[in-house]
């Protein structure tokens, strides 16, 4: 007969290995919170800018992109120099005074052409540092075990957020303007930067030795990024998955809808159920952690996505439509919640920010290029064809995911 002394230690200590750490939490919290007042002042400053035609309006998304992308290698490269945790409490430093002096200058200037374009290259330049830094945090908070959970926690916030940003945004912009938003975002700037300087991360590592120029450091980040055996076709798929994948429910639904006559209200249904499948999957890893081997899942969940794109370009109506996008979020879901996780636990950890670097250029790169390539082919041809194309090569992927046995096989952050 088994004594209940005997039992309760493991289970006390199984519950710890899943608990995720107090000092996570409370990052996470922050995060939520920046990404809440970040989607407010895009908002803002694009409601501003808009003001002043579409020229200026994509002339300020191009000064947000534009200098985010040229640095983001440096950007991670300088993060594992002088460590992650360093450079987000300087970026969020000196975006805390951007954000007081923008909301002076707004307040006593408006919102001039001049001011939205410089506003959008500091943005850009903070970001370039920010993104890689912030991303490999979760990897200094939690164990590589708990990785899985972790992110889709922080996916789950982030899903909520962008739904409230956009008409928290409009309330705000009506009552305050640019000025207002600055404001609410210098706030979740101070929230941050005082929960950085409490925080210490219990997995970090030393910063590497600068022995090398900065240029170096980020060349050998992208070598090591796509040199390894389960890196390279993970961030394979993650380049097709934004490529191929996330235009076609914010670029490519609006044509289809309006040539299936689906209408408005149509094409948000299927939005929605696209938000409701990726926060289930999420909600079901935070709960009973990953479901299995991380690679054989993405690229499984990949396939599953581009069933669902294949349903909805063959959709009849707004009811298959919204079935087909229910279909891509849980696949969407599986992908993200598996491969952000693998990316993380399986890089070195002397090139975690500049590997971030590398994951995120990649999607911007790939999101840049085909949300026009695509844009142009659905005008050329119809958006039905198109969405029948993005299936085939999300599908396709998915498959060739499959194929890879290092990605396949692999079982890291799974316990034994």
């Amino acid at each position: 007969m088994t004594r209940v002394s005997d039992t309760v230690p493991s289970e006390v200590a199984a519950e710890e290995r899943t608990r995720l750490p107090r000092s996570y939490l409370l990052w996470l919290a922050g995060i939520l919170a920046s990404l809440a007042g970040n989607a407010v002042f895009y908002f803002a400053l694009g409601w501003a800018a808009s003001e002043h035609g579409g020229a200026v309006a994509g002339l300020v998304l191009s000064a947000i992109t534009l200098p985010r992308v040229v640095l983001l290698l440096v950007g991670g490269a300088v993060s594992d120099r002088i460590s992650a945790r360093r450079v987000l409490i300087a970026g969020d430093a000196v975006m805390l005074v951007f954000s007081l002096l923008l909301a002076a200058a707004a307040y006593h200037l408006g919102t001039p052409p001049a001011l939205l374009v410089a506003a959008g290259v500091v943005v850009g330049v903070a970001d370039a540092f920010y993104l890689p830094a912030s991303g490999s945090m979760p990897r200094r908070l939690v164990a590589k075990e708990q990785l899985p959970r972790a992110l889709s926690l922080r996916q789950v916030g982030g899903q909520v957020i962008n739904m409230g940003g956009g008409p928290l945004g409009g309330v705000l912009v009506g009552l305050a303007g640019l000025a207002g938003a600055a404001l609410v975002n210098a706030v979740t700037f101070a929230a941050v930067l005082v929960l950085l300087i409490l925080l210490r991360p219990r997995h970090d590592v030393p910063a590497s030795p600068p022995t090398t120029s900065l240029v170096k450091d980020a060349s050998d980040g992208v070598r090591v990024a796509f040199s390894h055996p389960v890196l390279r076709p993970g961030l394979l798929l993650t380049g097709a998955a934004a490529g191929f994948l996330l235009p076609v429910l914010p670029l490519l639904l609006p044509l289809l809808a309006r040539e299936e006559r689906w209408g408005a209200a149509g094409a948000g249904l299927v939005i929605g159920a696209q938000g409701l499948g990726m926060v289930a999957v999420a909600l079901a890893v935070v709960r009973r952690g990953p479901m299995g081997r991380p690679g054989l899942l993405s690229a499984t969940g990949l396939l599953v996505a581009g069933l669902g794109v294949l349903g909805l370009g063959f959709a009849p109506g707004v009811a298959g439509a919204t079935v087909a996008g229910l279909v891509i979020g849980v696949g969407n879901g599986v992908f993200s919640v598996h491969m952000l996780p693998l990316v993380l636990a399986v890089t070195p950890e002397s090139h975690l920010s500049r590997v971030q670097a590398v994951l995120v250029l990649v999607q911007s790169l790939a999101l840049l290029l085909m949300n026009n390539l695509l844009g142009n082919l659905a005008g050329l041809s119809s958006p039905m064809v198109v969405v029948l194309v993005c299936a085939a090569v999300v599908a396709g992927v998915g498959l060739l995911g499959l194929a890879s046995r290092p990605l396949r096989t692999n079982r890291t952050g799974l316990r034994s």
